[in-house]
C-alpha cells in the first residue's frame, strides 16, 4: 500500500470523496435550509479554513499551533477595517463630531483617520493585507522560534500567549480598533449590499468555492516532496536535518501556508457574519479551531471540514436546547472522540470502509471495476 503522501495526483476513492463533499456543499445544503440556517453553516466553513491549515501544520508537519485565532482575526480585520471605512462616508457619519471616520473613533475623541487606516479605502489593498499581513506576521514568529529550535509544547503555549497578547491590545487601543465590540455595522462592499439574503447566498458559493479551491491545493501541496519531507519531520526530525535539509525553513513555510489559509477564512467570515471582534482572536477560539481538525482527523483534509461541519453544528443545537448544559455537552463529545476514534471521523470512516470494500471485492465478478478497485484512498 502506499503513502497518502506519495502520490501527485488523487486517486478514485479521493475524487469520489472530494465530489461528495462538492455535492454537500453547493447543492444539498443549499436545497434544504433556509437563509438562517445556511449562513451559519456558511460560517463553519469559514472555520474550515484554519482546520484544513491545521492538518498541514500540525497533522503533517508536527506542528501543534494553539493561536491559529490570531492569523483568522488579523484577515477578518482586514477587510473589516475596508467595509467600515466604506460605510463611514462623510454622508452616513454626519451627525458625528468628526464626519467621515468610523463611529468609534469618534467616540473616542479622535479627529482624522489613523495613518495605518488611509490605505484600506482600497479595496485592493485590503484584499492584499488579508492575505500579506497574516502571513508576515506568522513568518516573523516562525522565524524567531524555529531557527532556535523551538517547537512542540513550548511552541504551542508561546502561540497561545501570543493569541492572548493580541486580544488584549485589540481590547485595550478601543479607539483604533473598536475595542472589545470589534468593528461592526458592515453593510456594503463596492455598493453592493451584504446585509441581503441574496448577499448571503452568493457569499455561501464563493466561500464554498473557495475552500474547495484550498482543498484542492493543499492535496497538491502534501503530493509534492515537500509533502513528504514535512511527514518525514513529523516522524523523525534529526534524521532530515542531518539528510542536508533545512527543517527550518520548511516549517515556517508550512505555518505561513497555515496562517495565509487561516487569513482568508477569518476574511469570509468578516463578509458573511458582518462584523469582527476580539472574541475571534484570543485562546478560546483557537483551541476550539485545534478541536475542529482532531475531531475530523489531523491526518485528513476533508476530515477536517466535516469535523468542523459537525462541532459547530453540535455547538450550536446543544446552545439552542440545553443553554446550560451545551459546554459540558461539547467537552462530552471532545472526549468521547480523543478517546475511541483517536483518528477523528476520517479514522472512524476508513476503519469501516476497508472492511466493506474487501468484502464486496470478494463478492464482486472476477475482472469487474469493483473487483479491481484499489483499497486504500479517500481520506486525506
Amino acid at each position: 500500500m502506499s503513502s497518502p503522501t506519495s502520490r501527485a495526483f488523487a486517486t478514485r476513492g479521493e475524487i469520489l470523496a472530494f465530489a461528495t463533499l462538492a455535492v454537500l456543499l453547493l447543492a444539498v445544503l443549499p436545497a434544504s435550509m433556509e437563509i438562517f440556517r445556511l449562513n451559519l453553516f456558511g460560517k463553519y466553513l469559514t472555520y474550515a479554513f484554519v482546520a484544513i491549515g491545521l492538518v498541514l501544520c500540525w497533522g503533517y508537519g508536527g506542528i501543534l499551533s494553539l493561536g491559529q485565532g490570531v492569523f483568522f482575526g488579523l484577515g477578518g480585520y482586514c477587510l473589516a477595517m475596508f467595509l467600515k471605512l466604506e460605510a463611514s462616508d462623510p454622508e452616513a457619519t454626519k451627525i458625528q463630531s468628526t464626519p467621515g471616520i468610523p463611529d468609534f473613533m469618534d467616540w473616542n475623541q479622535l479627529t482624522e483617520l489613523p495613518w495605518f487606516w488611509v490605505p484600506f479605502e482600497s479595496l485592493g489593498f485590503a484584499l492584499v493585507a488579508v492575505v500579506l499581513v497574516p502571513t508576515l506576521f506568522a513568518g516573523l514568529i516562525a522565524f524567531a522560534m524555529f531557527k532556535r529550535r523551538v517547537g512542540g509544547v513550548y511552541f504551542a503555549i508561546i502561540t497561545q500567549s501570543i493569541a492572548a497578547i493580541l486580544t488584549i491590545l485589540i481590547i485595550g487601543q478601543q479607539g483604533l480598533t473598536g475595542g472589545v465590540n470589534g468593528i461592526t455595522d458592515l453593510r456594503t462592499l463596492k455598493g453592493w449590499d451584504i446585509r441581503t439574503d441574496e448577499a448571503k447566498l452568493v457569499l455561501y458559493y464563493v466561500n464554498a468555492f473557495l475552500l474547495l479551491g484550498a482543498l484542492v491545493f493543499c492535496h497538491w501541496v502534501l503530493g509534492t516532496k515537500f509533502g513528504r519531507i514535512l511527514v518525514a519531520m513529523r516522524t523523525r526530525e534529526d534524521r532530515v536535518r542531518f539528510s542536508g535539509y533545512d527543517v527550518a525553513s520548511f516549517k515556517i513555510f508550512v505555518f505561513c501556508l497555515a496562517a495565509a489559509l487561516s487569513a482568508i477564512g477569518g476574511a469570509m467570515f468578516t463578509l458573511q457574519v458582518g462584523f469582527m471582534s476580539p472574541s475571534f482572536v484570543g485562546i478560546v477560539p483557537s483551541i476550539e479551531m485545534v478541536i475542529f481538525a482532531a475531531v475530523g482527523g489531523r491526518l485528513s483534509l476533508l476530515g477536517a471540514v466535516y469535523g468542523t461541519l459537525l462541532v459547530n453544528w453540535a455547538k450550536t443545537t446543544f446552545s439552542e436546547t440545553m443553554p446550560e448544559l451545551w459546554l459540558l455537552a461539547m467537552g462530552g463529545l471532545f472526549i468521547a472522540v480523543v478517546l475511541f476514534f483517536p483518528n477523528g471521523l476520517a479514522g472512524l470512516w476508513q476503519s469501516f470502509r476497508q472492511p466493506l470494500m474487501h468484502a464486496i471485492r470478494r463478492h464482486a465478478p472476477a475482472g469487474s471495476v469493483v473487483a479491481d478497485a484499489a483499497p486504500e484512498g479517500g481520506t486525506r
